[in-house]
């Protein structure tokens, strides 16, 4: 009988290390369930976000002067690539076009760019409220083509530094531009986008902002995401990341996840939660 009992002991203690060794592996796994989940939509909503927020960027910092002088000489990480022009005749919609040429060019930010970008507005520029509706030509950074239009509306609150933007986005990134291989992704929502620092420098490279709201992407394979960002997205337009934020993220396949940036620092590296199950991601640029 004592032996009986020693082996059902055993046994019960075998069990016992199996479940909780199983339990250990599955909150420590390394490659999260889906290509979507391992840094799909990880990547691509940081990598179009990015983009609007440094679009923005380069439409106010030619905005600030007529000619685009300001964005050219004081806002240095364009440095001479683009040509600004503006069309302000009266009773017609204004455009400010802010050209890079038909071959890359790389600003002083070490990024390349090529295209047209168009704004189009009535009234001042930098008018309080004022609608600005930016639109691309043929437009590439770093080799990926932006297309589509964000809709901003600058709000100022007559305190400096609290900035902020109402944004519409329905934009679209080719990730892999050419005739054979295209590979869109879409960025469509509301969002608001405050300007947190850098704004009294003069210096694009240390401008940060914060992004909230809401936004559904379209990832090339098709499948779509909603974004409900829990935390504020932070961007600085010297990183190629979001560099912190929390997103509630629904997907076609249950359950909500909840994707992490980080805590601030420049870096490739987000996390993914998934029920009780926690996944490390690496970012493409």
């Amino acid at each position: 009988m004592h032996c009986i009992s020693f082996f059902r002991k055993g046994a019960f203690l075998v069990v016992t290390s199996m479940l909780l060794f199983t339990s250990c592996s599955r909150n420590s796994n390394t490659s999260a369930p889906t290509t979507d989940d391992n840094g799909g939509y990880a990547s691509d909503a940081s990598r179009i976000e990015w983009a609007n927020n440094d679009a923005i960027s380069i439409a106010d910092a030619a905005g600030e002067v007529y000619n685009g002088a300001y964005m050219r000489t004081t806002h240095t990480t364009i440095g001479t690539c683009a040509l600004v022009g503006t069309d302000t005749t009266a009773g017609y919609t204004h455009n400010l076009t802010i050209r890079f040429g038909d071959k890359d060019c790389m600003c002083l930010d070490g990024r390349n760019r090529r295209g047209t970008i168009i704004v189009y507005y009535n009234g001042e520029y930098s008018d309080t409220n004022q609608v600005h509706t930016i639109t691309f030509d043929s437009y590439y950074i770093n080799g990926n083509q932006l297309t589509g239009s964000i809709r901003s509306v600058r709000v100022d609150t007559t305190i400096v530094g609290n900035w902020y933007y109402k944004l519409d986005v329905n934009d679209s990134m080719n990730l892999t531009p050419g005739e054979m291989n295209s590979q869109y992704v879409v960025w469509t929502g509301n969002l608001v986008r405050k300007w947190v620092a850098g704004y009294a420098t003069g210096d694009r490279s240390d401008d940060v902002f914060s992004i909230s709201g809401s936004a559904t992407l379209t990832r090339a394979n098709g499948h779509q995401f909603s974004f409900d960002i829990a935390t504020p997205l932070q961007f600085s337009l010297n990183c190629n990341y979001a560099e912190s934020g929390v997103v509630d993220v629904y997907g076609p396949v249950p359950p909500m996840r909840l994707l992490n940036y980080g805590s601030g620092d420049c870096d490739a590296n987000a996390q993914l939660s998934i029920g009780v199950n926690i996944y490390s991601l690496v970012m493409q640029p």
